[in-house]
């Protein structure tokens, strides 16, 4: 008692009114109608309305949270103790596979990224043996991927150039130590949802640039050219390896046909498949296994042609060249705040590629494969593999699309199967490394252009994007030119500001729409035959749909205002601080052009004309006889598409209404709301003076037409068979002047041959009767209140 005294206190002396809402509703209307309802055994239902410390407790975490949160971050837990020989065969398999792709996927990407070839697997061996631990996708691998890889070595060329006291490889395992810390951070604190703002169209867009960037700047290296600068932009380095073409050496032979096997035994493979599908798996891997036969096969011709060579320089042609056994790197990598200055201009492109990148894959494989990925959870994995990482070599890894679909298609059963990857990556560094002496540089490159052929994005995909938004079409070319005509990075940049410019634009410029009603009928078609053709047509029921027809519904149809007067609002795209002016200027335009203020000559003199509604010229009288418009009674906005709402939203709802008061002179129409499905929402439209008639306490005159309608279901313990029932019910306050009596009366029932429930309660808050079930209750309660006006004989 004491602290409410002094709030309120505390409050007069700040100007506050406590007790300002309490004035201005009408309590004892409102009580008069729910003693009617009592009458007549419906319970009445009071909301309480939600409070910042019911937010607060609700937020607070628990210790059962907690607990849930620290397990979730070990989701191996779930399904390690469940593992039998059937998952370790499908492992075995699915990682043995993907292990002949990735020890020569891991050798050519790292040369990408200016680094030596050793450092790609000890990229993957990190990624494969790590990701389980934290992985919700049993599908993907983290490693070496082209497009990280690109990026890194085009950071480690500027830091390079600027920075000659920094290695190559120490500049690419601090970007990954920076990186991996903030994806770490990001995961951990459950702000995985942010990649949600990334649309598909844009990450199409990126992946589609950056393997033309990838694949142009492969090309010089495939035929042996020299003299051409792959880290220009793409279309820089088509045009210099063009002029270079004469100087092509033997690499084009290797490098032409490398590219031309790997083609050729895909396709047959997938000829096969289709024309043998009992051995479809066979023809899989087969077709899986072409990259390491590929480099197996040009690493002998190159072994044969190149025998008793010892500097890779004196070669025939371009070789990988020597790559040390086992690691070599051991412990933490050297970072100091001049480096971490270096980086910090790349670090936002570094951190959007390796979230992309991930998270598409993944989520697009559990959906094929009928699982849930968790986003955090992703961008755990992947940020404590690339901080702890490069304590043994590795640098930036992220999923990688290509290795993700094969390890699919093997039938992996868990990420379990990444154990066996790394198995086969530890067996090559220490086993094959002088085989890998002898590798083509040009094979390596045919290598990878035909790997990121497979994240260029078909026509079919794109003139699907176009069918279902072209604009998108529009932002996914822009995309690809930017990264085409200038970088990896600035496309990067394009394509997140303009996703995000997109979204806004959609939601700032959002148009609600006018609904009219339409009488339907349900026509269910039946197997007898019956007078109707063999068609049942159901009882008729309403329905409101755009009166500007904007959703395509059939011309022919008459959609008619639901009452003179009264008109109803559907919003779009929710209802905040972007769309407020663009919601309430439509709002307002519409309804003045379509009623006419309900005084005609309300001003006596000329000057007291408003400058911008002045009326006839000369000072002539306006007349209402000659306009035919009706005259405005009712607002109902439908809430369907709003969650939440803001200060600025409410009070352009509130200048809006104060607007047209000023047109509605001197009554004022009635405001019904639909569909609001959040409490918080309910609690702002009440404490702005929404939810309940515009009447007062004592002026028992105006609030005898008053006929509120509300939603009543039945209430109590029902048995299983039972259904539950929805009925409205209209309340008619009692008429003062004829000295009548109150009553209730039942408006509608879903089932008519039905009688009403026994026990019924309200739905909805009794306290806020202007708050509706749905937009059919809203508009019989306005229409209820204006009929219940013209039976007064206070309008016309």
């Amino acid at each position: 008692m004491a602290s409410n005294k002094v709030t309120r206190g505390l409050a007069k002396a700040v100007g506050i009114d406590l007790e300002k809402r309490s004035k201005t509703e009408p309590s004892t209307l409102i009580q008069s109608a729910v003693s009617n309802l009592q009458a007549r055994s419906i319970d009445p239902y009071y909301e309480t309305e939600p409070t910042v410390k019911d937010y607060v407790l609700e937020h607070l975490p628990t210790w059962a949270g907690v607990r849930r949160y620290v397990r979730s971050l070990f989701p191996f837990l779930d399904w390690i103790f469940h593992y039998n020989l059937t998952w370790l065969l499908g492992d075995l398999i699915a990682g043995i596979t993907v292990g002949f792709v990735v020890v020569p996927q891991g050798m050519a990407y790292a040369l990408l990224a200016g680094l030596r070839p050793e450092y790609g697997l000890y990229t993957s061996f990190v990624g494969f043996i790590l990701y389980f631990l934290f992985a919700t996708s049993k599908d993907i691998t983290i490693g070496t991927v082209a497009v990280m890889s690109t990026l890194v070595g085009r950071i480690v060329a500027r830091i390079t150039e600027s920075h000659p006291q920094f290695s190559p490889e120490d500049i690419a395992r601090a970007l990954s130590v920076i990186a991996g810390a903030v994806l770490l951070f990001v995961g951990l604190i459950r702000l995985g949802w942010l990649v949600e703002f990334i649309p598909l169209v844009g990450i199409c867009s990126f992946m589609t640039g950056a393997a033309l960037n990838i694949a142009a700047g492969q090309v010089p290296k495939l035929l042996g050219v020299s003299g051409v600068n792959t880290r220009d932009a793409t279309y820089k380095v088509i045009i210099n390896t063009l002029r270079a073409l004469p100087t092509a050496k033997i690499d084009a032979a290797l490098g032409l046909t490398t590219l031309l096997m790997l083609y050729s035994i895909r396709s047959f493979c997938n000829y096969m498949a289709k024309r043998q599908p009992q051995h479809k798996k066979v023809w899989f891997f087969v077709g899986t296994l072409r990259l390491a036969f590929a480099i197996l096969l040009y690493t002998l011709i190159s072994w044969l042609a190149n025998r008793g060579v010892v500097d890779a320089k004196k070669a025939k042609f371009a070789i990988l060249g020597t790559v040390p056994s086992g690691f070599r790197v051991h412990g933490a990598p050297p970072i100091s705040t001049s480096l971490i200055s270096a980086l910090a201009p790349d670090l936002p492109a570094t951190i959007i590629v390796l979230i992309i990148e991930h998270i598409a894959i993944s989520k697009s494989f559990g959906r094929l494969n009928n699982y849930v990925i968790n986003p955090s959870q992703e961008l755990v994995a992947i940020g404590f593999t690339n901080v702890f990482g490069p304590f043994l070599g590795a640098y930036p890894a992220t999923g990688s699309f290509s290795r993700t679909a094969i390890k699919s298609k093997a039938g992996v059963r868990t990420p379990l199967a990444g154990l066996w990857t790394a198995l086969l990556v530890v067996l090559a560094l220490y086993a094959l490394t002088k085989v890998f002496f002898y590798i083509p540089m040009a094979s390596l490159s045919g290598l990878i252009i035909h790997a990121v052929g497979d994240l260029l994005t078909p026509p079919a995909t794109v003139y699907q994007f176009w069918q279902v938004s072209p604009i998108e079409v529009v932002l996914f070319f822009a995309g690809v030119l930017i990264m085409v005509f200038t970088d990896i990075e600035t496309g990067v940049y394009f394509v997140v500001a303009a996703s995000a410019a997109l979204l806004l634009l959609r939601i700032a410029k959002a148009r609600g729409s006018f609904m009219g009603k339409v009488d339907v009928y349900r026509v269910a078609a039946t197997d007898g035959d019956d007078e109707r053709g063999g068609e049942t047509v159901g009882k008729k029921r309403e329905a409101y749909v755009p009166l500007n027809r904007r959703d395509g519904s059939n011309t022919s149809v008459e959609i008619r205002n639901p009452y003179p007067g009264v008109f109803v609002y559907r919003f779009s795209e929710g209802f905040n601080y972007t769309n407020t002016a663009h919601y309430m200027d439509e709002l307002v335009a519409y309804i003045q052009k379509h009623t006419r203020p309900t005084t005609s000559n309300r001003f006596e003199k000329i000057g007291d004309r408003p400058w911008n509604n002045p009326g006839p010229r000369r000072g002539q009288a306006i007349s209402a006889s000659s306009d035919q418009r009706p005259v405005l009674r009712a607002i109902v906005l439908d809430f369907a598409s709003v969650n939440n709402v803001d200060v600025t939203s409410i009070q352009g709802l509130v200048d809006t209404r104060t607007q047209l008061d000023h047109h509605t002179y001197p009554d004022r129409a009635e405001w019904h709301i639909a569909d609001v499905g959040n409490r918080w929402t309910r609690r702002a439209l009440a404490a702005s003076g929404f939810g309940f008639p515009r009447l007062g306490n004592t002026d028992e005159n105006s609030n005898s037409s008053w006929r509120p309608v509300y939603s009543v279901a039945e209430s109590g313990n029902l048995g299983v068979e039972e259904k539950e029932k929805t009925v409205r019910v209209r309340v008619t306050m009692k008429d003062v002047e004829a000295g009548g009596e109150d009553s209730i009366e039942r408006v509608e029932e879903e089932e008519a041959e039905n009688e009403v429930p026994r026990n019924m309660a309200a739905l909805l808050g009794v306290d806020r009767p202007c708050f509706h079930l749905d937009v059919a209750t809203a508009v019989e309660a306005a229409i209820a209140h204006v009929e219940g006006n013209v039976s007064q004989g206070k309008i016309q």
